[in-house]
């Protein structure tokens, strides 16, 4: 996989990208897109793998982000 956008991510990329988006909780992380809770809580935890489209969905929130309109 020569792109990395199209990885997944480390639960410490995933609690770095979650404060560059400003959710505070992951019961806010979760309601924005559209997952339980818990589901967040296993990822950033490292039990369970953090799904590519999840990754892929943060890393273009935050490019989108950063970019200047």
């Amino acid at each position: 996989m020569d792109d990395p956008r199209l990885a997944s991510m480390s639960p410490e990329e995933l609690r770095r990208a979650m404060r560059t988006l400003g959710y505070a909780t992951q019961a806010d992380l979760a309601a924005a897109i559209g997952v339980s809770r818990s589901a967040v809580s296993l990822w950033t935890e490292g039990k369970v793998g953090i799904p590519r489209p999840v990754a892929m969905l943060l890393r273009m929130l935050i490019a989108a982000q950063r970019r200047n309109y």
